[in-house]
């Protein structure tokens, strides 16, 4: 067994020996990717043996690793001009960092058709431009391209793989950021390493969990949770043709990767690194939870999930140091924040903001928003939250079950509330969404739906009801503006700028009618985006709406708007408000918003007594500060002001 009790100096004089013999070592790649290794081969050397010191052909497997990183780095070094973008790090941290996601063929059609696009983009002052996979994966069973089958080619009809080089390429001329999904939990049934095993090839065998019975899957299922029950019960699906069991956490075609073989290891960084050296800036960590198995436990969350991200992340910053990595963990919330740290994930969606904020609007009542983020909002430093009113996936109420019981609420029954609510089963409910995963046992799902079908605009124009059609576009800028407020990136689902509504249209086609996501995932309407910039009145709402959005943005990258600033979540005394505080050095930034449909009078907090003249951010004009703010329906003020020279404002929690 190999430890680190051994000197690392003893490991690499052994490995290096070996390196010397099958690598050009007097090439300038190598001067330049030795020094790079010699900085982080400790720390390589020790996640890598804490996952595979107990097996007698560590080291060389730790060999054969070196080698396929020097390999990408050889490659990422003879074609520099796609990787060296030349920012300081962190430059996620910088207010002017708005993000926007989409799938490809559904905003533009094609990765060309991206680059054609990006002009809106700039325009709209996007900086981060996150792709729904865009790589090979089967037409129909493919989990909206999270099955994937090749990640060295695209989908047909959407270009050729070296396009997404060129749109990097273009993207950082314009200051942008490129983001990629890495799905490294599983493959789809469909690629090459499955159908290799299925074959018998010995070097595939063990890149998946194959059971001959029942045995070890029913222990295992004992302790595991459902994530998609709609498909399949239990985290096993038969293979009729070999015989055999395979793991499949999510999708029965989605098969588990079984890291706890460092081949798979191996050429899974062979494909990050792959993706990397095409010019992508960050990675999102797909299901990153559930990626290590042991028996008898959830197989969520192990220490060894955190010891294979740094493992995968010391690799990156060997042999491409500009690549970062995004968290995707929709688990407790506990659990979240473990997986943001420098050494694993600087970046991590919040899905915990995100499902609370659809939460408060709902109740109308901030109570469990400030009660989860007002101890969970910290982070450590230089890393940064992904903040989203929704992404391409469903919204699950993903709150900690003891924070609700601490406000009187049962957990399961608010959550329960929450699904019949969003998915329009409620008297009252201001929602048109669809339910997803529907558990039959439990009761349980999950909520699909745009922004603008979700918060009120398609009811209200299939109602043509003025005033809820008035308060549904509010409703959409009060969440915005609550997402731009707080610390981290912002991040859009593009067409969610311009309210788009629910697609139904999926119900009609084979590939999608069996997941009701689709819904929420329509083609970007061209022409209507087009007259976006045309007089904001009550007929065009989606102008309205446009314009309000792209004033958000450059509130947040606005001279006044603090750059070095934490975030405080701030109870105002009326449960239907909130109040975010952003605190730097030298400027104060706050928001204060109404989550009903009540006219308001709140007192602003008290730390800012002192301030003088403050600076309404959203109509642009000066005032002198008041404590008392009226706040109308949905309605939110946003204001800066230079900081106190008696410091009585202090930077809060993150």
């Amino acid at each position: 067994m190999h430890t680190m009790d051994a000197q690392p100096d003893l490991y690499w004089s052994r490995i290096y020996e070996r390196l010397a013999l099958r690598l050009d070592t007097g090439s300038l790649a190598w001067q330049s990717f030795l020094e790079r290794l010699k900085t982080h081969f400790t720390d390589l050397l020790s996640v890598f043996l804490t996952l595979y010191g107990d097996r007698p052909d560590a080291l060389w497997e730790l060999e054969e690793l070196i080698v396929v990183c020097f390999d990408a780095f050889q490659r990422s070094y003879t074609e520099s001009s796609s990787v060296d973008h030349g920012y300081q790090q962190p430059w996620y941290l910088e207010k002017s960092v708005v993000g926007a996601m989409c799938y490809t063929e559904r905003f533009a059609g094609s990765i060309p058709g991206i680059v054609d696009r990006l002009p809106y983009l700039d325009d709209l002052g996007i900086r981060y431009l996150h792709l729904m996979p865009p790589f090979l994966c089967p037409e129909k069973r493919n989990d909206g391209g999270y099955a994937v089958s090749s990640y060295r080619e695209l989908k047909p009809g959407i270009g050729r793989i070296d396009d997404i080089r060129t749109l990097a390429n273009r993207m950082h001329d314009l200051g942008m950021k490129l983001v990629l999904d890495f799905v490294f939990n599983h493959t789809s049934d469909e690629h090459e390493w499955a159908r290799r095993a299925l074959s018998g090839d010995p070097r595939y065998s063990e890149h998946y969990f194959f059971y001959p019975d029942r045995r070890q899957p029913d222990r295992y299922d004992r302790s595991l949770r459902e994530i998609f029950p709609e498909g399949k019960r239990g985290s096993f699906v038969y293979h009729e043709e070999s015989g055999q069991w395979v793991w499949s956490t999510f999708n029965p075609y989605q098969w588990d990767l079984n890291y706890r073989n460092p081949v798979v290891f191996r050429d899974m960084v062979g494909e990050m690194l792959f993706l990397a050296n095409l010019g992508t800036d960050v990675l999102r960590l797909d299901a990153l939870a559930f990626t290590w198995k042991e028996d008898d436990t959830s197989c969520e969350n192990l220490p060894r999930v955190h010891t294979l991200i740094r493992a995968f992340k010391t690799a990156a910053r060997i042999a491409a140091p500009w690549l970062e990595f995004k968290s995707e963990a929709i688990v407790h919330p506990d659990d979240v924040v473990k997986y943001v740290d420098v050494r694993e994930c600087a970046l991590s969606y919040n899905p915990l903001f995100m499902a609370l904020s659809w939460e408060s609007v709902a109740t109308q009542n901030s109570d469990l928003l400030l009660r989860s983020l007002q101890s969970r909002y910290r982070l450590p430093k230089d890393c940064a939250w992904v903040n989203y009113v929704r992404s391409h996936d469903d919204i699950g109420w993903t709150f900690a079950d003891e924070d609700a019981d601490g406000l009187g609420l049962h957990a399961q029954d608010h959550r329960s509330y929450l699904n019949h609510f969003y998915t329009d089963r409620i008297p009252g409910s201001f929602a048109s969404g669809l339910p997803f995963q529907l558990n039959p046992q439990t009761g349980d799902c999950r909520v699909c739906g745009t922004t603008a079908s979700l918060a009120g605009v398609e009811k209200a124009l299939k109602s043509n009801d003025a005033r809820l059609l008035r308060d549904g576009v509010q409703r959409i800028l009060l969440l915005h503006s609550m997402m731009f407020s707080a610390g981290g990136i912002p991040l859009l689902y593009l067409g969610d700028e311009y309210g788009q509504l629910n697609d139904y249209g999926f119900m009609d086609s084979t590939n999608t009618a069996d997941d009701s996501r689709w819904v929420h995932r329509p083609y970007f309407d061209w022409e209507t985006a087009t007259h976006l910039s045309e007089h904001a009145t009550q007929e065009n709402w989606n102008a309205v709406l446009f314009q309000g959005v792209r004033r958000l943005i450059q509130i947040r990258s606005s001279e006044m708007f603090p750059d070095d600033a934490a975030s405080d979540f701030l109870d105002i005394g009326d449960p239907r408000a909130l109040a975010i505080l952003r605190s730097g050095t030298d400027a104060v930034f706050c928001g204060v918003f109404n989550l009903s449909v009540d006219t308001i009078e709140v007192q602003l907090p008290e730390i800012l007594s002192g301030l003088d003249d403050i600076h309404d951010a959203w109509t642009g004009r000066n005032r002198p500060f008041t404590r008392t703010c009226t706040l109308g329906s949905l309605d939110f003020f946003l204001f800066t002001a230079a900081s106190p020279r008696d410091e009585t404002i202090q930077p809060g929690i993150g």
